[in-house]
């Protein structure tokens, strides 16, 4: 079963959360040889999906994840309520593992740019 979190990203700002993977017996999972996909959508049934950038760095061995998503891409982003969720993949694929979902808050921004003077 999936870990449940929420989390908020500010429009228009860089998101960034790292997660770490567990095995079911509690220990830290090495993600070697893992890929990851993450996707946030307005509702279960949305057709249009924003992926999230999942990267299996250097503590891959450690069971990390980071998950994240550009400045430019949280800004297309309607304030509002979301739904996600973060899948790990076996080498072969054969095995999908749903690690985290949740509800994603998008916060509306203020700011439109650093070019603009106070």
């Amino acid at each position: 079963m999936a870990a449940k979190a929420n989390i908020i990203i500010d429009q228009g700002t860089t998101f960034s959360t790292s997660v770490t993977v567990s095995a079911a017996n509690g220990s830290i999972l090495s993600l070697s040889g893992y890929t990851a996909a993450a996707q946030l959508r307005k509702s279960y049934q949305a057709g249009n999906a924003t992926p999230f950038t999942v990267a299996v760095g250097a503590n891959s061995q450690l069971g990390q994840l980071t998950m994240s998503m550009a400045a430019n891409t949280t800004q297309t982003l309607t304030a509002g309520r979301y739904v996600y969720d973060l899948e790990i993949y076996s080498a072969s694929n054969t095995n999908v593992t749903r690690v985290v979902e949740g509800i994603v808050t998008v916060t509306p921004g203020v700011t439109r740019g650093s070019s603009e003077t106070v």
